[in-house]
This record gives C-alpha cells, structure tokens and sequence, in this order.
C-alpha cells in the first residue's frame, strides 16, 4: 500500500472547500436587507410603497421572495399605536416589492415586513423609515 502525502497545495484545496461550505451554512436572515425605493411617499389613500430585498452578499435583488408580515405604524413620530393597512401590489421588477396603503397623517412612518426567502431556514426581518409628504 502507498502512503498518502499530504501536500500544501492539497491542504489549500481542502480548506478552501471546507471555508466554502462553512460560509454556505452561516449563511443566514442577517445576509439579506430590505431598502425603501423611496423614502418620501405621497400622504392618503391609495400610497404606493416599494421595497427592495437585497443579498448583502451579492448586491443583487432577490426575486420570489414570500412576505408574509407587514404593519405600517407611526412609530417615528410617537404614535406607534397609529396604524394603516399594507396591501400587497403587482411589481413589474423582480426583487421589488410593491404595497398599497393609507398614510392618513403627513410625518413619519414605519414599515415592518417579514419574508421567507428560497434556500433560507431563517426570516427575513426589515424595518423601514418613510415620510408621508402632502
């Protein structure tokens, strides 16, 4: 029988694959992020929030995303027991997310969703600062 050597450069190989693998296991909620498209919303019936869920990791937008949590608060401006409703809207992008809502009051607002993404265990939590302007 022949002895196995063991080489540097085999050693590099095999850590790369097991540095691969860990990374792809920590791979978590923490790695993806929801940003407002924008910030400033038109205040009253009918506003039109879009969101982006982002990859961290990548910088890529992440299509087929299920949320299945939203609440639009005052909180910002005190009022966290001020709320509207969030409806879920057809998007022409992929990996933007678009809702419809009242924004009764001008100031600020907070979104809160909740989403699974593919191939993740964990969810994904984002909350986001907007401003109703008239």
């Amino acid at each position: 029988m022949k002895p196995i050597i063991f080489n540097a450069r085999a050693g590099r190989l095999v850590g790369a694959i097991l540095f691969g693998w860990a990374t792809a296991a920590l791979a978590g909620a923490a790695d993806y992020e929801f940003q407002a498209v924008q910030t400033e919303i038109k205040q009253g019936a009918g506003s039109t929030v879009s969101v982006r869920l982002i990859d961290k990791r990548t910088g890529n937008a992440v299509p087929d995303a299920v949320i299945f949590a939203t609440r639009m608060d005052m909180a910002p401006d005190g009022m966290e027991t001020m709320t509207t409703t969030v409806e879920p809207s057809a998007s022409a992008e992929p990996g933007v997310y678009t809702f419809r809502t009242n924004l009764s009051m001008e100031g600020g607002w907070r979104f809160q969703l909740a989403a699974k993404v593919q191939g993740e265990a964990e969810t994904v939590t984002g909350k986001l600062i907007l401003k109703a302007v008239p």
